[in-house]
């Protein structure tokens, strides 16, 4: 006696409905995420003391001077390296109520910038009380 056996069809993956779903989906990216035009930088000039005229003087300041090569000044006074706390806290001593005013050339770094104010701040001197103005090379200025 020969049972009913029902034959297995084999396990196919329809490669043609893919095939149609994968090209409507690079049509979609292509069309969707074509490059942009890039946008146009914005360029600032910031105004710098020769721009602006003034002949009153609002108040006077000593300066803290930072070159490129990491010497600092105070009041056209070279500072030892590593002593600028000392020399900011004698300098506050003799003249109490007298302003800083920071001016560093181009080139000096971040990290010659920070120690500066992390100086300050030890002393007690609020960053935000000393102006910083940055030195242009004298070429610069000419043009």
């Amino acid at each position: 006696m020969e049972f009913y056996t029902r034959k297995r069809k084999p396990l196919t993956i329809p490669i043609m409905p893919l095939i149609d779903i994968f090209a409507i989906l690079l049509i979609y990216f292509i069309v969707a995420f074509k490059p942009k035009k890039p946008r146009p930088i914005l360029t600032i000039d910031l105004p710098t003391v020769r721009d602006v005229p003034t002949e009153t003087i609002t108040e006077e300041r000593s300066e803290l001077s930072v070159a490129a090569d990491g010497r600092i000044t105070l009041d056209q006074t070279e500072v030892p390296e590593g002593l600028l706390v000392a020399w900011l806290g004698v300098f506050q001593e003799k003249n109490p109520g007298v302003q800083l005013e920071l001016r560093a050339d181009e080139g000096v770094s971040l990290k010659q910038l920070f120690g500066i104010w992390d100086a300050l701040t030890e002393v007690g001197i609020k960053i935000k009380d000393v102006p910083a103005r940055i030195r242009l090379p004298v070429d610069s200025l000419e043009e």
